[in-house]
């Protein structure tokens, strides 16, 4: 029986693992790729939230503005056109205010919307703007232009803390 060991026993040794060569190129390779993940693709994450956040802005703007649009221009003017309009020349003189503290569904003219925001009761319902677009804020500004016009503004401000704007001109007839 012969006892040595010849340099033929480590040959046919398998070697597994890495070499600190390989394993270094590895952490570079997964570095770059993790570099280039957070630079570019996750960002698009809050890009796309921004995007959700200014379209429901527009939808609670554009819906202010529908129910605000076909309201009366001012106190003195009649309903659908019988009276002449306020400030014309057969017209009484127009009113330019708000008239008292209404219940938000007798909302007739468009003075009455001015101040509306976020904790005003939403249209035939008991719940507030709030409710339905949380985090959201908003506020309707209706203000007398020139020549028998209003100006109505409405800013809502999203989650991310950006106002919009969406603004109207309405005229007097």
């Amino acid at each position: 029986m012969s006892i040595a060991m010849g340099s033929n026993s480590l040959k046919s040794c398998n070697n597994y693992g890495f070499t600190l060569i390989e394993l270094v190129v590895g952490m570079l390779v997964m570095s770059i790729a993790i570099v280039m993940l957070s630079t570019m693709l996750f960002p698009q994450a809050d890009r796309a939230a921004e995007n959700l956040h200014r379209m429901r802005a527009a939808e609670l703007a554009q819906s202010i503005m529908n129910e605000i649009w076909p309201k009366r221009y001012d106190q003195n003017t009649g309903v659908n056109g019988g009276v002449p309009a306020c400030g014309s020349l057969d017209g009484l003189t127009c009113a330019n205010r708000k008239v008292g503290n209404k219940n938000r569904n007798d909302f007739d003219v468009l003075d009455d919307y001015n101040g509306l925001n976020q904790s005003s009761l939403m249209l035939n319902s008991t719940q507030t703007y709030a409710d339905v677009y949380p985090n959201y804020q908003m506020q309707v500004t209706v203000s007398t232009g020139t020549a028998n016009t209003k100006n109505i503004a409405v800013v809502v401000t999203t989650p991310m803390n950006e106002a919009i704007r969406f603004d109207a001109v309405r005229s007097n007839y």
